[in-house]
């Protein structure tokens, strides 16, 4: 496909002004002990124009959609070791740059590649170190300036039109987030369909054995890691949101919720289920595990292109909201009714993050949740609960072909008032969008979210 990667280098080039250029460099390998790296993952940004999947390289791209790439050059004595190079001479054909050297000409070639351009780009903030770098090569170009060199006069952050150009999907990436997602809705029905299974067995259930399934189900259809750690929570455990899979028992009559999902060729899917451990939900469990279902639904009916970001939020609150009243989590003759609830943020005390986020590449993916054409549309207000100020501004108007989670959730701890029948309770449910003209696109519906249909997969 590298076609697409040269098509969306020619988009950036494009936006770099007259006489800019780009310095885009990839993740190094990071050391985990003492002779052993962490598993590899390369730079979402460089992969994004490359396809290049190698660790250590570096893009160059100025504005006349010339690119320059820099690679870890042939070595065979290292490629027995380490495993195949591409090595500069091949990167050229392989990758379509118009230029290709090896990593140990770097310092030596960027200060002329910089000489005589108006503006220099670079990801602010993300690689430690390349600020420096880039101000060591700006220097050997300052040298110059007696022999007629002109020095870059700007920088600019190169993540803003990038992370714009990330935020809508193209055909390419959709696919690939459409396998991902389906990858992982089967590894959560393997999950679900273990617990019940090992119980009636009467085995002794971990949360470690659910973590193993999904791992399992990752692996063998393909996908190269999970795209973030695996939450395994098991009864209490639900209501600590970014709990990790570990060791506790996983009981009957208690709900587990899984958060995971598998990387697929760069791309991240992100699903949340909580089903109960033997296969059946109890009353109180039902409840509350309807009541995020409907949230959910009303959150899902929002999503479209035109919407704001913040609506699906505010969907699934203003629901959540009045559910919480009816059950009695939340006390009428203390808190109000809905819309007081809504404004004095009571709700909080059971749902206390937001119902989405951005996904692509990143699992959290990157762009802006402000709309750009709006952005100095801006007003203060203070927060009821920490008394914090907080500058508002228009959310970002939906456009075909973002993606996004849409993830509203339950977790009761216990606390004066709060009935018991719903202690230690957590409730999640995510799927994975993609805006469409008039709805969206669910990507992760392989793994079933309503009540009944769970019971009856985990009796198979």
């Amino acid at each position: 496909m590298t076609s697409i990667y040269t098509q969306r280098r020619a988009r950036l080039a494009a936006q770099l002004g007259a006489g800019g250029i780009a310095i885009v460099p990839t993740a190094p390998e990071r050391p985990r002990n003492r002779d052993s790296d962490y598993l590899y993952r390369h730079d979402s940004y460089f992969y994004y124009l490359t396809g290049f999947s190698e660790p250590g390289a570096w893009l160059v791209l100025n504005a006349e959609g010339e690119a320059t790439l820099f690679c870890q050059p042939k070595d065979l004595e290292r490629e027995i070791w380490d495993g195949y190079r591409l090595g500069p001479e091949a990167a050229v054909a392989a990758l379509g740059v118009s230029a290709a050297h090896s990593t140990a000409e770097l310092d030596a070639r960027l200060p002329r590649l910089l000489e005589n351009r108006g503006q220099v780009w670079f990801p602010f903030a993300t690689h430690s170190g390349l600020a420096a770098r880039v101000e060591g090569w700006l220097n050997q170009v300052r040298a110059r300036v007696r022999y007629g060199a002109l020095c870059p006069a700007q920088q600019g952050d190169l993540c803003l039109p990038l992370d714009e150009m990330r935020l809508v999907k193209d055909e390419h990436e959709l696919a690939i987030l459409r396998r991902a997602g389906s990858i992982s809705a089967q590894a959560h029905v393997r999950a679900m369909q273990r617990s019940s299974r090992m119980l009636r067995a009467g085995e002794d259930v971990r949360e470690y054995h659910l973590d193993a399934e999904l791992l399992h189900a990752f692996r063998e259809q393909g996908s190269q890691y999970p795209a973030y750690g695996s939450i395994v929570a098991a009864g209490a455990n639900a209501c600590v949101l970014h709990y990790r899979a570990d060791k506790a028992p996983v009981r009957a009559g208690e709900l587990v919720l899984i958060d995971a999902g598998c990387e697929l060729d760069g791309y991240a899917s992100d699903i949340t289920r909580t089903f109960p451990a033997d296969g059946r939900f109890t009353g109180p469990q039902r409840a509350l595990y309807d009541l995020v279902l409907e949230s959910q639904k009303a959150a899902i009916a929002v999503t479209r292109a035109g919407s704001r970001f913040n609506d699906p939020h505010d969907a699934a609150v203003a629901v959540l909201a009045q559910g919480m009243l009816d059950l009695g989590l939340l006390d009428k003759n203390q808190v109000g009714g809905v819309q007081d609830v809504i404004g004095s943020r009571a709700y909080f005390q059971f749902y206390m993050h937001r119902t989405g986020h951005w996904m692509g590449m990143d699992v959290h993916d990157c762009g802006s949740y402000v709309e750009p054409t709006e952005v100095g549309q801006v007003s203060e207000r203070k927060d009821p609960l920490s008394g914090e100020a907080i500058l508002n501004r228009p959310s970002r108007i939906l456009r075909p072909g973002m993606v996004l989670t849409i993830e509203p959730g339950i977790y009761v701890r216990p606390a004066p008032g709060v009935p018991e029948q719903f202690h230690h309770i957590g409730i999640r449910i995510e799927d994975d969008a993609v805006v469409t003209a008039d709805g969206c696109e669910l990507l992760t519906r392989g793994v079933p979210v309503e009540a009944g249909e769970i019971e009856a997969l985990m009796r198979q």
